[in-house]
């Protein structure tokens, strides 16, 4: 009976100890941000709007760029 009462006592002070190390633990480093890459701006040659070159329209002799296809057609400034 008194072996019975050590093991207990021992198997409980385990969990605990074994318990709070894990809390002690640092948590696992958080994922870092996807890093977004720049982009190039350009300018529309009819309004002036700054806009991502991703999103502009190129003008008939590449040189240019616009911001809808209104623009384009009215020309640059």
């Amino acid at each position: 009976m008194k072996y019975l009462l050590v093991a207990v006592v021992l198997i409980i002070a385990i969990g605990i100890w074994r318990n709070n190390r894990r809390k002690a633990a640092a948590p696992p480093p958080a994922r870092p941000k996807p890093h977004h890459a720049t982009e190039d701006m350009v300018t529309c040659a009819h309004c002036g709007l700054h806009l991502p070159a991703s999103d502009a329209l190129v003008g008939p002799d590449r040189s240019l760029h616009y911001c809808s296809t209104e623009h384009r057609h009215l020309g640059p400034r």
